[in-house]
């Protein structure tokens, strides 16, 4: 990207501000950042967590999210995707309980970057990254019944594309 996404203007707001605000309605009581060392941006009284493992990928940041988040589920919402809507994570959670969590699924492709975990994946995400296996769609098929899918309607799927390219992020105007 040649920029820090999170800084990233949308709807007048950085991306990770709306982020969380998607998070609050979606109702998270605790919000952590998994950022790298190198991101001094981070506003005060925010809760960081740093990966499990540094240079493991998501993985690494979702095992100590769940460390961090104590009993009950983890909401995990990337901040390169800008459409999200708190509508989604209330309909993974009609398909969250008692240690089991949701993920969205396209054909054989999971969404794991806007997923809801139960912590007890917290014990399984250790040993993947200890092995060096850093892979979530891996990591979720292997989870067995601790992760439910659900499939990704056409309408939400435009809630699941990302800003990864630069040409596919807001241009500032004269840009």
């Amino acid at each position: 990207m040649g920029a820090d996404k999170a800084l990233l203007p949308t709807q007048g707001r950085p991306l990770w501000q709306r982020q969380v605000e998607v998070l609050r309605a979606a109702g998270a009581r605790e919000i952590f950042f998994s950022v790298r060392p190198e991101q001094a941006w981070i506003p005060a009284g925010v809760q960081v967590v740093q990966d499990a493992v540094a240079g493991a990928g998501p993985l690494a940041g979702i095992a100590a999210a769940l460390a961090a988040c104590g009993d009950g589920h983890l909401a995990v919402l990337a901040v390169d995707l800008p459409r999200m809507e708190p509508a989604w994570f209330a309909r993974l959670l009609e398909r969250c309980g008692p240690g089991a969590g949701a993920v969205g699924r396209r054909g054989n492709f999971y969404e794991p970057l806007a997923a809801i975990y139960p912590r007890e994946l917290l014990a399984a995400a250790t040993e993947a990254l200890a092995r060096g296996e850093l892979s979530l769609q891996a990591f979720i098929a292997g989870a067995g019944t601790r992760m439910r899918s659900v499939e990704i309607g056409s309408n939400e799927s435009e809630w699941f594309l990302n800003w990864n390219e630069p040409s596919a992020a807001p241009r500032s105007p004269g840009a």
